[in-house]
Parts: C-alpha cells; structure tokens; sequence
C-alpha cells in the first residue's frame, strides 16, 4: 500500500508539474505573432508561409504576421530569429540555405542553427528538376551524360549563386555522375531561369513552381526529378537516380523553426496546427500544385532531419570547393 501510495504521489506530482506549461500551451498566443521570412516578398518561402499564415491566425485566434526580410542568403531572417526571445512570437520560415548551407560556406557564423533554433514543422519538401534548353541536344540524362563526358566543359549550367541550393545540387550531380560542367552563378533564380530560356545557359536544377508553365509550353526540356521517388505532379519523369546518377537524392525544403528555448509546449502545439492547416484538403492540393508534398512528423522528426540535412550539406560542399561571393 506504501508503494501504491507514493508511486500515486509522484504521478499527481508530474501532473501538477506540468500543469503551467499545459496551460501555457493552451493560452497561447496572447498576442500577434511575427513569422520572419528569410525571402523578399513573391519569393517560394513567402509564397509557402502566406499560405500557411491565414490558417494558423484562424486556428489560434491571432494574428501571424510575415515579416520579410531577404538578403545575404537569408542570414539576416535566421539571425534575427536566433537571437530573438522565446517566448512563442517570432517564428521564422525558411529552407536549406541559411539552415544548413550557409554554415559550412562561411568562417564566423552569428549563429548555430542546432543550437540556437528550435525545430518546430518541416512544413513542405518537394524535388528539383533538371532541365535543359531545347537547344541542347539530349533528351535524357543519359544523353546528358554522354554528351559532358565526350566535350567536358563545353556545356554550363546556371544557378542562383555560388553556394546556392542548385548550385550545391548540380555539383553533387556532376561528382556522382563523373562529368565536367562549367557552373554559371546569377545573382538570384530569376536571373538565372531567364537566361537559361534565352539560351545563354545550357542546364539548371530548380524547383517546380517557377519552370513548369515552360516545361509544359515547350521553352524547356525536363530530364528528370532529383528525388528518390518520382514526383506525384510529375509521374512519368523519372528520377536521376533511375536513369543513370546512382544513388543521386536532392531535395528543396520549407520549413518553421523558433528560437532555442521556446518552451516545448508552445513549439508542440505549433506543430500540431501547423499539420492541422496542410492537411486541410484544399491547402494540401495547393501545395501539391506548386510541386510540394507535405512534410510530416514532430518536432523532434524535424531535428533530426535537419541534423542529417546539416551532415549531407557539409559533406557536398567540401567535395564542390564552393565558396560564396
């Protein structure tokens, strides 16, 4: 009876414990909660989160406000989130550049992204897709292949910057596949899917939404998805990996994360509403039209696929020499 008795002591014990951040959860949030971007306005991130914000005010009865603020590869939007207070009202949105990228490009971070975010959704990830213009005469990777290897050099690719996502994608690409292609940095996506449907650059990965209209219109040539899996808006393309870029995986990501020590129950109820919003199947039909699948999972999920993301980035930037402007 002794031992029933404490053992019901410390139970009612843990309960009353955990009581206030129970109801910290549950009353949260007071107020308006800002969600910094690290993208101008009309960028994929801001697209993502304007989407996702609206659901979020609706559910938990205030309002999430997107704060914009792009430049120097998202470092400022990650730094000031990062140094933020933690208290559940600055959250920030982004993908790989300044989480998982950016670290092992530069000497003095002003932040650790393990350290000093906490992960709260893995909202959306989806795939690049190689393209090419239709001047260049291959139909598949492995004519891609072919071709680079017979005039190595000769052919180029563009991406958003030195150090970006697709620049970092296409060299993982040319170290798996053995071939020499001459990287031709822009100073953004934009610049780059431009010149690469005037003609002035051969090759590009990048993510769906922005190329597919041309895709579909004729003006570029689609070799295949960098994920694992075929894309589900794009069934009959199949991956690098299916046709000749062995054990070739690249993916983009969208994900919220808030500042290091943001208590765990208002990051786990972020989660949950988070999921609640994608999974309406409106929302998720959107997303899937701009060429993304839903992320899933907990925050706990999230670290650890950011860890693994942190590990495979600085891996492949010290096998591509990249360095940043």
């Amino acid at each position: 009876m002794r031992r029933y008795g404490l053992n019901t002591l410390r139970a009612v014990g843990a309960v009353v414990a955990a009581a206030p951040f129970l109801a910290l959860a549950q009353a949260y949030p007071l107020k308006p909660v800002r969600v910094i971007l690290a993208s101008p306005a009309g960028g994929t991130p801001d697209v993502v989160a304007r989407m996702v914000a609206p659901g979020l005010s609706s559910r938990l009865g205030q309002q999430f406000i997107i704060d914009n603020r792009g430049g120097a590869g998202g470092l400022i939007a990650t730094e000031l989130t990062a140094k933020a207070h933690p208290d559940g009202y600055t959250l920030f949105i982004g993908g790989p550049g300044s989480l998982t990228i950016i670290p092992h490009l530069r000497q003095n971070m002003p932040y650790d992204t393990l350290r000093d975010l906490a992960p709260v959704s893995l909202i959306v990830i989806g795939p690049y897709l190689l393209i090419a213009h239709p001047s260049v005469p291959v139909k598949t990777v492995k004519d891609l292949i072919v071709l680079a290897k017979a005039e190595p050099g000769k052919l180029n690719y563009a991406s958003a910057g030195n150090g970006a996502a697709n620049h970092l994608a296409m060299e993982h690409l040319k170290n798996l596949a053995g071939i020499n292609i001459t990287h031709v940095p822009y100073k953004g996506a934009p610049l780059a899917v431009t010149d690469l449907l005037a003609g002035n650059a051969n090759l590009m990965l990048n993510s769906i939404p922005p190329v597919l209209a041309h895709i579909k219109a004729g003006r570029l040539r689609l070799l295949g998805v960098s994920s694992a899996k075929r894309a589900s808006q794009l069934p009959e393309v199949p991956t690098l990996n299916e046709t000749g870029v062995h054990g070739y995986e690249f993916t983009t990501w969208f994900a919220m994360l808030a500042p290091a020590r943001t208590p765990a129950a208002i990051v786990a109820r972020l989660n949950e509403t988070v999921a609640q919003v994608v999974r309406v199947p409106e929302m998720q039909s959107r997303l899937e039209s701009l060429g993304y699948e839903l992320g899933s999972g907990s925050p706990q999920a999230f670290a650890a696929f950011l860890r693994a993301e942190t590990e495979k980035y600085a891996r492949i930037v010290k096998a591509s020499g990249a360095k940043v402007d």
